[in-house]
């Protein structure tokens, strides 16, 4: 299993000061979870903190083998303002990782698709007063963030019967930078169009690719990553949703090559380590 660039106290010593400090800064907490902090709020883009799908596919013909180790247990982190939830699979939408984070930040709310709101209320329970919804091409405040939603297609652009969509991305701008997480995506009809006016500062983007035979919906590969980060005018790219299971993962490698074909500037994370924005 590979080793976390820093876990536990060290990395929750390094988000305390940050947070004391008002710098803007982010951190790769594994899969598709990044924590942002700034002088204008927290956020924790869907994390993924536990085993809870390792352990629920242990007997199964998937299993969901860990490939880095967690680099910190939910209840630690305190502070948050905001959590996001892009849709309803596991790895964005955990029980084991959100209930004990709702314990420890009694005031963060969960950002999600409105489309979403009886199943999050099914898996965690009555946490209503909770959750801050909204829907593709919407702009809701919160805070000191202005926050609109990007359609997602994973691997297609799902609606419920209201017209609102079930996988989403979030441009949130705080702090005088514009940070775009596409939650789980590919490239689709009006991604592009609807990204390109807010040229994300930063722009977490998958890289796991989208393998049929891996039975789980897709994602953009390096390539796309790539590519994308450069038609909607990122001004750096950050990959996620790979090293955290054995089935589903990729080599940042080709990522950082199409980055530099591209003339796009990136900056590849280890679960734990940061970055300045």
């Amino acid at each position: 299993m590979k080793q976390a660039f820093q876990k536990d106290d060290a990395l929750l010593t390094d988000i305390k000061q940050a947070q004391r400090q008002g710098a803007t800064k982010v951190w790769w907490l594994g899969q598709s979870g990044f924590l942002v902090v700034t002088a204008e709020g927290t956020i924790l883009f869907d994390p993924y903190l536990s085993d809870s799908l390792t352990k629920k596919y242990a007997d199964t013909d998937k299993p969901h083998q860990r490939v880095t180790e967690q680099v910190i247990a939910p209840a630690q982190i305190t502070g948050i303002d905001l959590i996001t939830s892009s849709h309803n699979h596991t790895d964005h939408l955990d029980a084991e990782t959100l209930l004990p984070l709702f314990e420890a930040n009694p005031d963060a709310k969960l950002l999600c698709p409105r489309a979403n709101r009886e199943f999050i209320l099914n898996r965690l329970g009555n946490i209503a007063d909770r959750m801050l919804e909204t829907n593709a091409g919407e702009m809701t405040t919160f805070g000191g963030m202005e926050i609109h939603g990007i359609s997602a297609a994973h691997n297609n652009v799902d609606r419920d019967e209201h017209g609102n969509c079930k996988f989403m991305g979030f441009v949130i701008k705080v702090a005088g930078k514009t940070i775009y997480h596409s939650g789980d995506t590919l490239i689709h009809e009006g991604l592009i169009d609807s990204l390109k006016p807010f040229a994300p500062d930063v722009a977490f983007l998958p890289i796991n690719g989208n393998k049929p035979e891996r039975r789980v919906a897709g994602n953009l590969n390096g390539e796309e990553a790539a590519t994308l980060g450069r038609a909607v005018e990122a001004k750096l790219v950050i990959p996620h949703h790979y090293d955290m299971f054995a089935f589903n993962t990729a080599d940042p490698a080709i990522f950082e090559e199409a980055c530099r074909l591209n003339g796009q500037a990136f900056k590849t994370l280890r679960n734990g380590e940061s970055t300045c924005l």
